[in-house]
């Protein structure tokens, strides 16, 4: 840190392309400093490091928010000695009920403080809430496009309700705490299993099992062969592919679930694994 010339300051829940528009401005001594709520679901705690090749700072919001624009800009001097800029986004605020603004740093701060305007995507300002609404619509393509990158959660491997070996289809059942799941349903999606580097090209279910026990699932089925998963997986959401539906039957889930696996390898076929 005592080397750092360069700092962007923020939230950053989600890296997405408009958080990197702020990295970019960053030098190859720059550090990413997170102001974390604890509210972030879109890549919660250190997830948030696979997005980067910054090195990334955590300061927890209820440690700074007392704080006036004096008192941050000294504290940003004291862990970053050797400052000579700050890049912010034009929505930025801070202090005590976000009452300050890159303004603020500029009157007060003695370097460079670089202000980068609204990112747009398809004429749609790209924001995190904007990522969380997507998700909880399904959309998942847009998130996607948002993010700069495939949506992803990550959770520990429990045991299912035992009926997908025996009757149905084997899947990894997941208890994903932290992230935020998409809606309830179907979806395309690449799986990566325990440390694995690559990922299986798979089919994910999200939600109720509204045609056997009721019960919530996060499961994953993978299309090129049962793996065994020992301690956690993690799911890349790429495409949604139907809503959670009720069938009178386990024959015609069965016949579902395999119209998903159909769809979910036409649409992971040409995917870089």
């Amino acid at each position: 840190m005592n080397k750092t010339t360069t700092i962007s300051i923020g939230g950053f829940d989600g890296m997405h392309i408009g958080h990197q528009a702020l990295f970019d401005k960053l030098d190859d001594k720059g550090t990413i400093v997170v102001i974390e709520t604890g509210y972030a679901n879109l890549t919660p705690d250190r997830f948030r490091e696979r997005y980067t090749t910054h090195r990334i700072v955590y300061l927890k919001l209820d440690d700074i928010r007392h704080l006036d624009a004096k008192g941050f800009v000294n504290l940003l001097k004291v862990k970053f000695p050797k400052l000579k800029k700050i890049v912010v986004g034009y929505d930025f605020h801070f202090g005590k009920d976000r009452k300050y603004s890159y303004d603020d740093l500029k009157n007060i701060f003695k370097g460079e403080v670089v202000v980068v305007e609204e990112v747009k995507h398809n004429n749609d300002s790209v924001h995190s809430h904007k990522i969380r609404a997507k998700l909880q619509i399904g959309d998942i393509k847009g998130a996607n496009e948002f993010l700069g990158h495939n949506y992803m959660v990550v959770g520990k491997r429990i045991d299912g309700q035992g009926l997908g070996s025996k009757e149905l289809f084997a899947t990894i059942n997941l208890d994903v705490k932290d992230f935020l799941l998409p809606k309830e349903g179907v979806y395309a999606t690449l799986t990566r299993i325990d440390d694995e580097e690559h990922y299986h090209p798979s089919v994910s279910f999200i939600g109720h099992r509204v045609s056997t026990d009721g019960t919530f699932a996060v499961e994953s089925h993978i299309l090129d062969g049962e793996l065994t998963c020992k301690d956690k997986a993690e799911i890349s959401f790429v495409d949604f592919i139907r809503n959670n539906e009720k069938f009178d039957s386990i024959q015609e889930l069965k016949e579902a679930i395999k119209k998903d696996i159909a769809k979910a390898g036409k649409e992971l076929k040409f995917l870089q694994l």
